[in-house]
């Protein structure tokens, strides 16, 4: 069958134009998906914006380190790698989470049912496993109201099960900047047991200087049946990294020398360790077409962060709680639900019931990081080491949320909706009391209804529409500190948002897939920089902000075993009201005018790619190309933007099977024209060290190999 350039995409049309139609299936069109309903659906079915990562693209030649490799072409979602291992990648959706400093704010993570994401909203995508992911689900929009708190959009990480003959496998791949990892495992069945064991190391020196990082993650699962209609499956994962901290630099030091660092993270050797562990279980048992799930987890994580606050600024504030962060978290929680299937006026109707509980306790303190007399490092003064106790508390944040969802699918139409009530308590024991009792509590409440329609305008077309009402409440990041010398800032409010989406879902003969969504987004009490000044951020509720825009994904296979996707990104969002702040060194009262560029997103992304494929020799090569627009950089828009950029990947491949022994080789090159770049910015840096550099043309190169009993 040949595609019809009338039925094509322009871009697509512009782009490739010169293949016909598929012959071979190397592209999956309609993956079976679960985020958003929370039952199976056919992703082309789900009245939302949804795509799937499958485990051939997130192992698409890359070393499986950084989520950012796998979710680039996903349109809606910005990753961004920042070159920093101590503070994660930089995700945004549809802008919600652009403005985190570190870590993922905005967007709920998920790991095999396992929150990666705290009640207060704060998460880490480093912990996801790559290695056995089976596929990523993003889902973007309204439907992620019904996540909750921080549900600008969900990413949600699933690994297979252990299944049929024990196998063994090992990889390891190594590239620029001494970076190499190594990973082994092993799968199978036995006694009706299923089983998942996983190990990798990574390290690397860095792209930048003061930039090496070393990690060690290990992960189990066990899944088998007790009964028929039952299943119970054990998780457990770890999660160990030592990272040295570049920090931001400013547009002259990124422009003469993007691998360089600022003085003051060498003088106090800004670095971050972290330890993590967890564990979880999930048991679900069907009653004929009613299901039960339950599932419970709990974990700890220990961190310690140097920071580069100047000596003067922690020996001569009172309130000051010095430059080194350093806490041991204990986390936990359980969630239920009840999933049942009726025949309803002719069509089908799925209810869902569930309940959810997550808390999270900090025992945090913070030390000077430097011993001695003196004012600056070296003169009198050791840095970069645990010094005087600054601050002493414990941290507590927990979450109660009840939902119910429900929808009816008949022959042609789709209606869906849910309604989630969530409340979110903060609390905070100060132990140290020598400069005041900064104890205190507050909570925060809300019900957020979602509703969603979809039309089958032919069997190839769905036509869909959704609304929802959504919020986000402070981080505990965001109300440690206070403008005016105090330390918890409890009067911040939770924002709250208005979403829209419509969009369209086609097929395009037998070979092409076409997802089209417009977005409209209004969110009133912006979390927003209120003042910055030694070394201490303090936010503030600004007014309101609108974003609006279009995602596009098209995938189609083509013949003599080609295939292409491209994603593109537009997205319009301003401030709709204006708002002051105040700056740091000058004290200065700044106003950010309503129609002002919200920082950290880009107006415009692109993704492209073209692969082809030999299944005699098993050889496979790909061509990519990734356009970013630029990046304000701070709430003004007066600052340098990050320039937009245009780079281009290769990557090649073999996979051979040999029986029992399959083997894999692959070698990438990112990069390959040589541009410099800013890869990732830091929003609204008191310093003005926004911007984060990107590495050159860099290699990368792996091996694998596993073999079945």
């Amino acid at each position: 069958m040949k595609h019809s350039p009338k039925r094509l995409v322009v871009i697509l049309a512009a782009t490739f134009p010169c293949f016909a139609a598929a012959e071979s299936a190397v592209v999956t069109l309609d993956s079976v998906v679960v985020t958003g309903s929370r039952v199976e659906h056919k992703s082309f079915d789900l009245p939302a914006a949804i795509d799937v990562v499958d485990a051939e693209r997130i192992g698409a030649d890359n070393a499986k380190v950084n989520a950012s490799e796998a979710l680039a072409a996903v349109p809606g979602i910005t990753v961004q790698n920042r070159q920093n291992y101590a503070q994660d990648l930089q995700i945004s959706s549809r802008g919600f989470g652009a403005r985190s400093a570190f870590g993922v704010r905005g967007i709920r993570l998920i790991a095999d049912g396992i929150p990666a994401s705290m009640p207060d909203g704060q998460g880490q995508a480093a912990t996801f496993n790559l290695d056995r992911a089976e596929r990523i689900e993003v889902l973007r929009g309204p439907m992620s109201a019904v996540y909750g708190n921080h549900a600008g959009g969900v990413i949600q990480m699933f690994t297979a099960d252990g299944k049929g003959a024990p196998s063994v496998e090992g990889t390891f791949s190594a590239g620029s900047y001494g970076s190499w990892k190594t990973d082994l495992s092993a799968q199978g069945e036995a006694g009706g047991v299923g089983y998942v064991i996983d190990a990798s190391r990574f390290s690397t020196d860095g792209y930048r200087d003061h930039s090496s990082a070393d990690r060690d993650q290990t992960m189990a699962k066990l899944t088998f049946k007790p009964s028929q209609d039952g299943k119970l499956t054990l998780i457990a994962n770890t999660f160990k990294q030592d990272a040295e901290d570049p920090q931001g630099l400013s547009w002259s030091a990124y422009k003469n020398d993007p691998r360089s660092v600022a003085q003051g993270a060498l003088d106090f050797n800004t670095r971050k360790s972290i330890d993590h562990k967890q564990g979880g279980l999930t048991y679900e048992h069907r009653f004929g077409e009613h299901l039960v799930q339950l599932s419970a987890y709990a974990g700890q994580r220990s961190t310690i962060q140097y920071q580069s606050i100047p000596v003067s600024t922690q020996r001569n504030s009172a309130k000051q709680s010095g430059g080194v962060i350093d806490f041991d978290r204990d986390f936990a929680g359980a969630s239920a639900r009840w999933i049942g299937g009726f025949d309803l006026a002719g069509g089908r109707l799925t209810t869902t019931v569930g309940v959810d509980y997550e808390e999270s306790t900090d025992d945090r303190r913070g030390f000077e990081n430097f011993v001695g007399n003196g004012n600056i490092c070296g003169v009198n003064v050791t840095c970069g080491v645990k010094g005087r106790l600054r601050r002493e508390e414990q941290d507590h944040v927990s979450s109660f949320d009840q939902y119910v969802q429900a929808e009816w699918q008949g022959e042609r139409w789709t209606f869906s909706g849910g309604l989630r009530h969530s409340r979110v308590a903060f609390k905070v024991e100060d132990d140290f009391l020598s400069n005041g009792d900064d104890s205190g509590d507050v909570s925060y409440s809300k019900t957020t209804p979602t509703v969603a329609a979809l039309f089958r305008l032919t069997p190839t077309v769905n036509l869909y529409a959704s609304a929802a009402r959504g919020f986000e409440t402070p981080t505990f990041n965001e109300m440690f500190y206070s403008s005016g010398g105090g330390t918890f800032n409890f009067s911040l409010e939770p924002s709250t948002s208005t979403h829209y989406e419509t969009g369209l879902k086609a097929f395009v003969g037998n070979d092409s897939r076409l997802d089209v969504a417009l977005f409209h987004i209004k969110t009133d009490n912006e979390m927003v920089v209120l003042s910055s000044t030694g070394g201490r951020t303090a936010y503030q509720n600004a007014g309101a902000t609108v974003r609006k825009g279009l995602e596009v994904a098209f995938d189609s296979r083509w013949a003599n075993n080609f295939s292409t996707r491209i994603a593109y990104t537009f997205l319009d969002a301003k401030y709709d009201e204006s708002f002051t702040f105040n700056t740091a060194f000058p004290v200065v009262t700044k106003t950010v005018d309503a129609g002002n560029h919200l920082p950290g997103v880009a107006a415009q992304t692109l993704f492209s790619e073209l692969v082809w494929k030999h299944p005699a020799s098993g050889f496979h090569a790909a061509v990519e190309g990734i356009v970013r627009d630029k990046i304000y950089v701070e709430d003004t828009n007066v600052d340098k933007a990050a320039p937009g950029y245009a780079i281009a990947n290769l990557r090649f491949g073999v996979d051979r099977k040999f029986d029992a022994l399959s083997l894999r080789t692959f070698l990438r090159f990112d990069n390959i024209f040589d541009r410099q770049y800013v890869g990732s910015v830091i929003v609204g840096d008191s310093n003005g060290r926004y911007y984060e550099s990107a590495p050159g043309h860099t290699w990368l190169a792996g091996v694998s190999a596993r073999y079945s009993f």
